[in-house]
């Protein structure tokens, strides 16, 4: 008789919990749906959000397919409904190709960077104490511009040529008199940088554009090794809206010690874009996302492992199962709260 009791307890417990899994394989918001994800040509620590960002939507019960391309193709395809969404679009800068889609993409959540990043110019901390540099209007003396290149002119490595940012530096050379005694080298900016860095680690000067997050902060750390230079107003070209100052307080080797620092810009952020129909028609995803930010340490530790140890899928893997391993109840709390929706 025991035993009969025995076997019908075991027998209870055991359709309970498949009647319980099979409930919540049911409840998961995303069963028997696909994501069509999308992340930008533009390899750093983005790449490494987008693993973790895929995982958690995985998580949800969807299926999940990733595409890499340019943020101007991402645009179109979201507004055709080919894409349903990206989370590596760099806000303010790409805002003017997202008003020309905004009838058909919504812009989910405010960004994955907790804070926000910072765009700006900077020169090494050696040459800006010797010289009392305090403020990027001091290069228009040649004197001082001189340090930084030749015959009384600098050279500022500034961005790609395809890449907004040099639209940017371009403008404010001319925007605040600086074009007679700066020169703006517009390159591969990784090579340029690479260059830059091992001037400053050998104790000569230089002079670029950078920002933080980034391998570049990380490989020359602001406060340490440089100082960001504040700008004398704030300047942006039209096709580079600006909703906020660019007095930025709390930057980290700020020249002087300004607090706030005024940088190029406002603060910048990895936004996420999302086709309108499918996240109104999956809110699951529009609550994850929302949530998901990580904090400037995090994205600088990211942006200087691939820059150390290079950007192949493996490596991108590594950091993001690494994260996930010391952050597993972070996680999963993203997941829960999303899970809830239907």
């Amino acid at each position: 008789m025991r035993s009969l009791v025995r076997k019908l307890l075991v027998t209870a417990v055991v359709t309970l919990a498949s009647v319980g899994t099979a409930a919540f394989a049911q409840t998961l918001p995303g069963k028997g749906k696909t994501v069509h994800y999308a992340q930008g040509d533009s390899l750093g620590g983005n790449y490494v959000a987008v693993q973790l960002v895929l995982k958690a939507i995985r998580a949800l019960g969807y299926d999940v397919t990733l595409s890499t391309m340019n943020t101007t193709l991402f645009f179109q395809a979201a507004a055709q409904g080919d894409v349903d969404l990206a989370t590596d679009v760099n806000f303010p800068q790409r805002e003017p190709g997202f008003r020309a889609v905004e009838k058909q993409a919504v812009i989910v959540g405010s960004g994955m960077i907790m804070g926000g990043g910072i765009n700006g110019y900077l020169i090494d901390k050696k040459t800006a104490q010797a010289y009392n540099i305090t403020s990027l209007d001091q290069l228009k003396d040649p004197k001082i511009a001189g340090l930084f290149g030749s015959d009384g002119k600098a050279e500022l490595i500034s961005c790609d040529p395809g890449w907004s940012c040099g639209d940017v530096v371009d403008y404010q050379l001319d925007k605040f008199g600086l074009k007679q005694t700066v020169r703006a080298v517009r390159g591969k900016y990784e090579a340029l940088m690479v260059d830059a860095v091992t001037r400053v680690k050998n104790g000569k000067p230089a002079l670029f554009y950078a920002w933080s997050p980034s391998w570049v902060t990380n490989a020359l750390v602001p406060g340490k090794d440089v100082v960001w230079l504040p700008t004398p107003a704030d300047a942006l070209p039209p096709n580079v809206p600006n909703k906020g100052s660019a007095l930025v307080s709390g930057v980290d080797g700020c020249a002087g010690g300004a607090n706030p620092c005024r940088m190029a810009m406002a603060s910048w952020n990895w936004g996420a874009v999302a086709n309108r129909q499918f996240i109104a028609a999956n809110p699951a995803i529009k609550v994850l996302i929302e949530q998901i930010k990580f904090p400037v340490p995090t994205w600088s530790r990211w942006e200087y492992a691939i820059s150390k140890n290079g950007g192949s899928q493996a490596q991108i893997m590594k950091l993001a199962d690494e994260w996930l391993a010391a952050n597993k109840a972070q996680f999963d709390q993203w997941v829960a709260t999303a899970s809830k929706v239907q």
